[in-house]
């Protein structure tokens, strides 16, 4: 049919790693991994561990993400934004995957900005 991805979004970031892994068990009898792109939004504090999960043992290696976790959705109020990619790229690197990503250059990027962010690395280096 031509479709190249399938990206499927946690929108209000409520979702478990049981959810992610109900999800991706019956959506991968269908389609490849290389084929699902996820988008986690991180209002629960679970964006980072349902990526992990998805990776590890799913082999999804497409994740959304935004600098600084900056975003959110309009038609979700209260949802938090996006996961931040700096986080993201920091959680796999020192897990051992390597993303060709340098986490410290999207800090130094989004600080630019002047405005509060939402990833967990900003709020550890803004504290030294």
């Amino acid at each position: 049919m031509g479709v190249d991805e399938i990206s499927l979004g946690d929108t209000i970031g409520r979702a478990s790693p049981k959810d992610v892994s109900d999800l991706l068990s019956l959506l991968l009898k269908k389609i490849k991994p290389n084929m699902v792109a996820l988008h986690f939004h991180n209002t629960y504090g679970m964006a980072l561990l349902n990526s992990f999960i998805a990776f590890r043992d799913f082999g999804i290696t497409t994740f959304d993400s935004s600098a600084g976790g900056l975003g959110g959705c309009p038609f979700a109020p209260g949802a938090a934004g996006n996961v931040a990619t700096e986080d993201l790229v920091f959680m796999f690197e020192n897990s051992g995957v390597k993303t060709g990503v340098d986490w410290k250059k999207i800090v130094e990027a989004v600080s630019i900005l002047g405005i509060p962010l939402r990833s967990v690395i900003s709020k550890v280096l803004g504290s030294r």
